[in-house]
């Protein structure tokens, strides 16, 4: 199988579980984005907490060139150990922040 594919797959499940599994007492709606063809994974969090209007990005990771790069964790434990133990090796992802540009070379996060 595509190593590219089975970390879509992984980062997919995890994604979809993670946002099952986000507790909130505002009526915040908690929405899983995945999507394999352009390889973009997202967690978004929207809805009215108490009088301000939420519209943040709990998760964002890509997958470039057969590593998964993370954009944002805002999930209190991270789900960097979720990824490793369901597969992806964790020499196979690294933090967005850390690229100096889009062609260089990701470092491990």
């Amino acid at each position: 199988m595509d190593q590219t594919m089975s970390y879509a797959d992984i980062l997919t499940k995890i994604v979809r579980e993670e946002g099952k599994h986000q507790f909130s007492i505002q009526p915040i709606r908690i929405a899983s984005v995945c999507d394999r063809e352009s390889g973009e994974f997202l967690l978004i969090a929207t809805g009215w907490d108490n009088e301000e209007w939420i519209d943040s990005v709990l998760f964002h990771a890509r997958l470039v060139d057969g590593m998964v790069v993370i954009e944002t964790d805002n999930i209190e434990e991270g789900l960097k150990p979720a990824m490793i133990k369901a597969g992806i090796r964790a020499e196979d992802i690294v933090w967005g922040y850390k690229l100096e540009s889009q062609q260089a070379t990701p470092t491990a996060a």
